[in-house]
């Protein structure tokens, strides 16, 4: 019998294992000492089980480990179904914290992983032995299409090497969803010819949920590069739904916009790795944006890496580009760097657009810095010949002086 096993905490449960014993009938046969021996005997392939018990040592509260297995003939093989079956009343349940899943192989290959993944999206730019480097639409609300492709352009002439909309850009008269990918793919195809640096631009795939795949299909044909999705306003699901449409088939750039009601509590909800991690590269994102440990909206760093972690990690799955993000400034490449290695995307808004220079000086600032780190320099040295770098870190700092 295959089985998926759930892994929680509890907080202050005087007797987890009982709560275990509960957690494993409730969400399963319901009851089971009562039954007569014949309803046992055709319940029990259904029934759950307590996998282990553990305490963990705190000294403020009680804190308990449990994991319970679900059979999986139980559900069917999506996301909504398994969630539903290991988490969804016993959400609503006290302090409990769902950590992690387990699924075994079989489970396993009914999701899809990322399409390209972290070496497919290298194929596409032809970069290999650094992070990328991502900037973001700043201020574009309200401003008309000539103003987000100059925008675009400034980017990719800062040798960036991807560019994604801003998550609340959503379809509007002014840059509508269509023409942003046919006018930016011009624009940078014209820095492409100019520089031979190639940029790809992700657009914000947004509407009705029943208009995506249509929407999503029309972005392909149109020749786009990626789809940015805010994944958690529409549901796991619907980004499986796009990653296995072969008429799509287009890298998915997953944005944590929302999650933060579902991990944020210490005590409720869902862990940042199983949700930004695993279960977004199960349902196939190439790339998961999250907030990094160092920026203005910071997240602890062993869980920062923690979500860095799963999407990496050797598995059956292609790999997906941890994306670490929000209040990142060149300063902070070395931290980049050491934490997250150099499969990962180095992501800024502020710390490119806020460049005395512009967009196009912020976004050398970053290269400039990353060559410089991978060369085992420290920045400052770097910053002696190159102008851009030392005009960022005068402004916003340097990490290898203050971390």
């Amino acid at each position: 019998m295959t089985e998926i096993v759930a892994t929680y905490l509890l907080h202050n449960e005087k007797s987890p294992t009982k709560k275990a014993e509960e957690i494993a009938l409730g969400l399963t046969v319901g009851s089971w000492t009562n039954l007569p021996e014949l309803e046992q005997s055709q319940l029990r392939k259904h029934k759950g089980r307590v996998v282990s018990v553990a305490a963990i040592p705190s000294e403020k509260e009680d804190l308990s480990r449990i994991q319970i297995a679900y059979p999986t003939i139980n559900f069917s093989n999506d996301l909504p179904a398994i969630l539903t079956t290991v988490f969804g009343k016993l959400s609503l349940d006290g302090k409990i914290k769902l950590l992690d899943l387990q699924f075994d192989e079989g489970l396993k290959s009914q999701f899809p992983g990322p399409r390209f993944g972290i070496q497919g999206i290298r194929e596409k730019l032809n970069v290999y032995n650094r992070p990328l480097l991502m900037s973001i639409f700043k201020g574009v609300l309200g401003k008309d299409l000539t103003f987000l492709v100059k925008q675009l352009k400034h980017q990719a002439l800062g040798s960036v090497d991807l560019v994604k909309d801003d998550e609340i850009l959503f379809e509007n008269e002014l840059t509508p969803f269509e023409k942003r990918i046919v006018e930016g793919k011009k624009g940078l195809q014209e820095v492409y010819e100019e520089t031979g640096h190639r940029t790809l631009y992700a657009v914000n795939l947004t509407g009705r949920t029943s208009q995506l795949k249509e929407k999503a299909r029309k972005a392909a044909e149109l020749g786009a590069d990626l789809l940015l999705f805010n994944v958690f306003s529409y549901g796991l699901d619907v980004l499986q739904e796009l990653r296995e449409d072969k008429e799509i088939a287009l890298p998915l750039m997953a944005h944590p916009a929302v999650s933060g009601a579902f991990t944020s509590s210490p005590v409720y909800g869902f862990s940042h790795s199983l949700l930004l991690g695993k279960l977004l590269r199960y349902a196939g994102a190439d790339l998961s944006l999250f907030p990094s440990p160092y920026g203005t909206v910071a997240l602890e760093k062993t869980t920062a890496l923690s979500i860095a972690n799963e999407l990496t990690v050797a598995d059956s799955f292609k790999r997906s580009f941890p994306v670490p993000s929000a209040g990142i400034h060149p300063g902070l490449v070395p931290l980049l760097i050491r934490d997250f290695g150099i499969d990962s995307v180095i992501n800024a808004g502020g710390g490119v657009h806020g460049h005395p220079d512009g967009a196009r000086g912020g976004g050398l600032a970053f290269r400039q810095a990353i060559e410089t780190n991978l060369q085992g320099k420290l920045l400052a040295e770097g910053a002696k010949n190159n102008p851009e770098l030392k005009v960022a870190l005068q402004l916003w700092g340097n990490a290898e002086v203050t971390a």
